[in-house]
């Protein structure tokens, strides 16, 4: 009677997690925090930045330039859901994290990165139709569908993911609370149960490679397609300006999924990976894409770029 009292009162969700930081680095937590914090800062103000200028510019209220201003607030949410507590823990030593405030901050970092693979997705089929069917490209792209593609996004990151809070809440946490991490990510959560979590595993792969897979699938099948037609084109220099167009775009799916593949599967696979290694390389593919993304399009896109130079120089 006693050994049932025992393991009913041990087996339970947590009122709290521990947050370790990054393994084997604690005594370095304040000075890693200042690049972070600095990269975080340039998040903030380049998406910003898009924003403001694509909103108050009726000129760029068209489908790639909507499309930017997508990739703008997942860029931003997507940071903004780890950053901020990460700071606590390196320079204030917050470890301590809530139950729910963990599965909360799980879900956001899981939905939202669903959600931006997503609009990737959809700049591409954006992409496609701008070079392969230029003549009907605003009516396909019109304000209707944008806003459709948007939601549909959003929603299937919510459907995806919402599972991972229901395999979470099912499992028993009877021994240490300390999670090796920066942030809460599902199988950083899972593999502090005391109880079998292949549902989870089993899950969060077919999730990884049937919604962020079919998304790299797509993308590339799309750009095979663009690059056909380019090549097609009989002037080389709108074969230089298409190839311009989309050597941007090329450049943030890179930074994008590069590292979020080699972080998942290491996290999985990789038990040869220095914990440190992995858990610096999870938090930049969480921030390196909401730095680079508005460098990358500021460069690249003429009409952004003019009207960049012409807000820092006081000219709307």
């Amino acid at each position: 009677m006693l050994s049932t009292s025992v393991i009913n009162n041990t087996a339970f969700h947590p009122s709290t997690f521990i947050l370790l930081g990054i393994p084997g680095m604690q005594d370095q937590h304040v000075w890693a925090a200042i690049p972070f914090c600095s990269m975080y800062i340039l998040a903030l103000v380049g998406n910003g930045t898009i924003l403001y200028i694509v909103m108050t510019n009726r000129t760029l209220h068209e489908p790639m330039y909507l499309f930017l201003c997508l990739l703008s607030i997942t860029d931003l949410i997507l940071c903004s859901t780890t950053l901020p507590k990460m700071l606590t823990i390196f320079w204030f030593r917050s470890h301590i994290i809530s139950y729910q405030g963990c599965l909360t901050q799980m879900f956001f970092v899981h939905t939202i990165f669903a959600t931006e693979s997503a609009v990737l997705l959809a700049m591409a089929f954006d992409r496609y139709v701008a070079i392969c069917h230029p003549l009907h490209y605003t009516s396909i792209l019109n304000a209707t569908l944008i806003g459709k593609i948007g939601l549909a996004c959003v929603v299937r990151g919510l459907l995806f993911v919402f599972p991972f809070v229901i395999l979470i809440k099912r499992l028993p946490f009877c021994g240490h609370h300390i999670i090796p991490h920066t942030y809460c990510e599902h199988m950083g959560i899972a593999k502090l149960a005391c109880a079998s979590i292949k549902p989870n595993t089993i899950y969060g792969l077919t999730v990884a490679l049937s919604v962020t897979g079919m998304d790299v699938v797509l993308i590339t099948t799309s750009y095979g397609l663009i690059l056909r037609a380019v090549l097609r084109l009989p002037s080389k220099d709108a074969q230089f300006r298409a190839f311009s167009t989309c050597g941007a775009h090329i450049c943030v799916i890179l930074v994008f999924y590069v590292p979020a593949f080699f972080s998942f599967f290491t996290h999985r696979f990789g038990h040869q990976v220095p914990p440190h290694v992995h858990i610096v390389l999870a938090n930049l593919y969480l921030l390196v894409p909401p730095v680079l993304n508005p460098l990358v399009y500021g460069i690249n896109t003429k009409q952004i770029r003019l009207r960049i130079f012409g807000f820092f120089m006081g000219r709307r």
